[in-house]
């Protein structure tokens, strides 16, 4: 929700709450109004004025510097920077520390730097005490703003330093077994824990002692330790030997190395020493000729890595380049993943060579080995799996404010019932509703209100600014989903986990319903009780572009379940909010966000309901909405696959694919795959004709028109009129689904399920339906079922083989008819149920869509049953 508007975006810098962590070297007290850091002065610091009071405002509230000559409103202070070239180039915290911790720590100041040509360069506005940030590859003279928000008779110290630089020596000792080994390099302290599991934990600490700061806020269990390894003196290093892998411990300098158990292959490689400096510490890798990186969480407008410099912290840049919902973590295309333990910032450059650090004076990471889908599955199982959502969580979400709304007038909470019969009306599917969506606004007649939603089969939905001791109430009262914001989540790290933890439990705690659990800040291990979301952006066609590879790069970090408001916040535009809506209609997550926009012509405040604009955007709105409802069959089964495995719904096309190259070209990083069988390709230009779309090896249709297309292959010139999103289903997709018209999980007829079928010309294709009963923690239990289906086509016959559905949970149906639709290039001559032929009426061939359309009688879950089209 709304960052007050205050706030600039853009932040180019990392936020660091924990820099006043690391040992950094006395300031002196500068008295003049700047100071200067070189090799002759390491460290600076200056002490503010007292301010009787804040300025409840941002850098607009300041007045000039000529108008404030002693700093009475805002503090102002003056750093150059001079350092010899390349000081920066393997510094492990890339610039300068600054920061500003005040006398009372209640209070708050915000902290801005501006190069000598006025460009922000860095920025820490949030609610921790200190304000801490870094200048990046500082240089020249920088102009520091220090606004005083919300303070009283306060005032504050600011320091910055020049960090300094050390080496890891010559190894000095080496010793251990049983899967740990302890590793001295002078100072230096390290050790290598292998886990179960094919997992190595590599700490180094120039303290000479291993601190845990972290501890068991993101690594709630740490896994046993893997005895069965040994060891081995190669001459140049030391070797220890797992099943998995070799670690090299290079003897001079010191250096790690990970390798295949042959000891020849090489997972990755140290090529220098780890160096540390005065609050920070990197690792340096070399880098393969073809090695791809991903991860890093969210990462606006990217998913691939190689080349560029992934910032991990938490910048609240809700637009392309930002990074709030970032994680320490990145996967590589050789076969390894590493997460850091840490919740300090870093920053990741994958060029040659990979340099990786953290802003804290030690390394504590964990390395996986394997594929891409298997780095994902073993991350998240030490940080913890996606959340499984309740069903209504997969529907359509809706936000406002409705007590006394100052953008749309007086207003009361029950007025929100009347936008769910908007919803109702228009046959538009609506699973839950923030009622008070603003900073200050409250709620009344909250039961009623919980009531009246779930009369509209929707649930209710609070919004907090700054705390959650209210939920066991609230949730008593029919609260079903909490939303979290960067009041109360701060400036992210351990306080955004902990916030998002604490509100998942306190939905559970006082009902039997799942937690569902959104916020715009977060670090790793928020995918385990979150839906993140990219924040607050105002609507353009660069919007809807750059939020693609953002949500599918997500799921390369375990982030099962990350989207942004449907048609932005802040600005409406009819065409663009139904562009954004169709390819949203495929994340699993959407929620559209209401009373913050204002027209993008007319700049009056514009309603966001998706059918406040009329004709003909309500009718393809509701086309999208009424799509993604069906399809919740195979999403939910998605979410559990997720709940199991850690990789998430929606993928960059190399998730499936990553022998492809083009998957990783210019085209493909505007695409996604909503699970593994559809490519969706979103119109994000205001054109009719989408160019550029990149369909990989296998036989893909258009879901639309029918029409197959042989992969690899690029269409350009895709017709895609306003109502047309390009889709299209990969060869061998089963696809379940509720019946058409279906608007809710709880009115959908139950005793009917569709099954879209794409048969494979080679081999059979597989598929297993997950179910269970949607809403409470059951399936925990083991309260689900299953139902496998598998197709095969042969000569002259295609089979669709349905199994039992085992297992059982509340309100599972005793038996349900079936609509299949089988695509293939003609029509049938017989269709055959359990070897007895269907009438006529029973089935039909479209010869425009080549689809055969078949409807069987009632049939009992208890037992298969085979389809034969012949």
């Amino acid at each position: 929700m709304p960052w007050p508007s205050w706030v600039p975006l853009g932040l180019a810098a990392i936020l660091a709450q924990a820099v006043l962590a690391a040992p950094a070297p006395a300031a002196a007290a500068a008295q003049a109004a700047g100071a200067a850091l070189d090799p002759a002065h390491s460290s600076v610091g200056w002490q503010s004025p007292v301010y009787a009071k804040g300025t409840g405002g941002g850098t607009e509230s300041c007045p000039g510097a000529a108008a404030d000559p002693d700093n009475k409103v805002c503090d102002r202070f003056d750093l150059t920077v001079s350092v010899p070239d390349g000081y920066w180039d393997d510094n492990p915290e890339g610039g300068v520390p600054l920061s500003i911790k005040w006398e009372k720590p209640s209070d708050d100041f915000d902290l801005y730097v501006y190069d000598d040509h006025g460009k922000q360069v860095a920025s820490s506005a949030g609610t921790a005490d200190p304000e801490a940030t870094v200048i990046p590859r500082a240089s020249g003279t920088y102009h520091v703003l220090v606004v005083p928000y919300d303070v009283h008779d306060n005032s504050f110290t600011g320091t910055a330093y020049l960090p300094a630089t050390t080496d890891a020596g010559d190894l000095t000792s080496f010793s251990g077994g049983d899967g740990s080994y302890t590793i001295g390099a002078g100072s230096l302290t390290a050790r290598a824990d292998f886990l179960t599991g094919g997992q190595l934990r590599l700490q180094a600490d120039p303290s000479g002692s291993l601190s845990d700061p972290a501890g068991t806020a993101i690594v709630r269990r740490q896994p046993a330790l893997q005895r069965h390894t040994s060891s081995f003196d190669a001459g140049d290093y030391y070797g220890i030997r797992s099943s998995e892998a070799v670690l090299r411990v290079y003897k001079k300098p010191l250096r790690f190395g990970l390798y295949r158990p042959d000891n020849r292959t090489r997972i990755w490689q140290e090529d220098k020493p780890l160096r540390w400096s005065t609050g920070g510490m990197r690792q340096s890798l070399e880098r393969g000729a073809d090695e791809q990186f991903f991860g890093g969480g969210e990462q606006n407008g990217s998913f691939s890595h190689r080349g560029q410099t992934m910032y991990v912290a938490n910048s609240f840049d809700w637009n392309e380049g930002g990074y709030n919902n970032s994680q320490p973590f990145y996967l590589s295309s050789a076969g390894y993943g590493v997460f850091r333990n840490t919740f300090a910032p870093g920053v990741y450059t994958f060029g040659s060579p990979v340099t990786t650090g953290q802003q804290e004076r030690r390394l504590d990471a964990y390395y996986f080995l394997g594929d891409a889908k298997h780095v994902i599955g073993a991350y998240t199982k030490l940080a913890g799996r996606p959340f499984m959502p309740p069903v209504y969580g997969l529907e359509p979400g809706d936000s406002d404010c409705y007590l006394h709304n100052a953008n749309r007038g007086e207003r009361h909470t029950l007025d929100a019932l009347k936008i769910a019969d908007g919803y109702t009306e228009n046959q538009m599917p609506l699973g839950w509703m923030l009622v008070n969506d603003g900073y200050g606004c409250g709620y009344e007649n909250l039961a009623q209100t919980a009531q009246g939603l779930q009369d509209h089969h929707a649930q209710l939905g609070l919004w907090t600014q700054d705390g959650i001791e209210k939920l066991a109430d609230q949730v008593k009262a029919g609260q079903r989903v909490a939303k979290l914001d960067v009041a109360w989540v701060g400036n992210g790290y351990k306080f955004a986990l902990d916030a998002c933890d604490a509100a998942k439990a306190g939905i559970e705690d006082n009902s039997d319903a799942r937690g569902f659990v959104w916020l715009p800040v977060s670090w790793a291990g928020a995918q385990r009780c979150g839906v993140l979301w990219s924040g607050d952006q105002k609507l353009s066609w660069d919007y809807i572009r750059w939020q693609i590879p953002t949500y599918a790069g997500a799921t390369m970090s375990g982030i099962a379940y990350n989207t942004g408001d449907v048609g932005s916040i802040y600005r409406h535009d009819a065409k663009m909010y139904a562009r954004d809506l169709q390819w949203k209609a495929f994340l699993p997550a959407i929620m559209t966000m209401d009373g913050w926009a204002s027209d993008l012509t007319t700049g009056k405040p514009a309603d966001q309901q998706p059918w406040r604009d009329g004709e003909p955007y309500t009718t393809i709105n509701r086309k999208y909405l009424q799509l993604k409802e069906r399809l919740l069959p195979y999403m939910y089964t998605l979410s559990a696959e997720a709940a199991k495995t850690g990789v998430g719904a929606v993928r960059p096309l190399w998730l499936e694919y990553p022998e492809d190259a083009g998957t990783l070209g210019a085209q493909a990083k505007y695409e996604f795959l909503s699970g593994p069988d559809f490519l969706v390709a979103p119109v994000y230009q205001d054109s009719d004709t989408r160019d550029g779309i990149y369909l990989p090896k296998g036989t893909w249709t258009d879901y639309w028109t029918g029409r197959t297309y042989q992969g690899p292959t690029t269409l350009n010139g895709y017709h895609a009129p306003l109502d047309t999103l390009p889709l299209f289903v990969r060869e061998g997709a089963i696809v379940p689904m509720w019946p058409k018209g279906t608007t809710s999980w709880q009115t959908r007829d139950r005793h009917e399920l569709d099954w879209d079928v794409y048969p494979s010309a080679h081999g059979t294709s597989r598929y297993t339906l997950y179910e269970d009963d949607g809403v409470t923690r059951d399936f925990a239990k083991g309260a689900a079922a299953t139902q496998r289906v598998s197709v095969h086509a042969g000569a002259g016959a295609t089979t669709v083989s349905v199994g039992a559905s085992n297992g059982d949970y509340t309100g599972k149906a005793d038996a349900r008819s079936y609509r299949f639709t089988v695509h293939g290039d003609t029509a049938p001559g017989h269709v055959f149920l359990d070897g007895r032929q269907l009438p006529d009426s029973a089935w039909s061939f479209d010869s425009d869509s080549q689809v055969t359309t078949i409807r069987t009688p009632s049939l009992p879950l208890g037992r298969g049953f085979t389809l034969r089209l012949t």
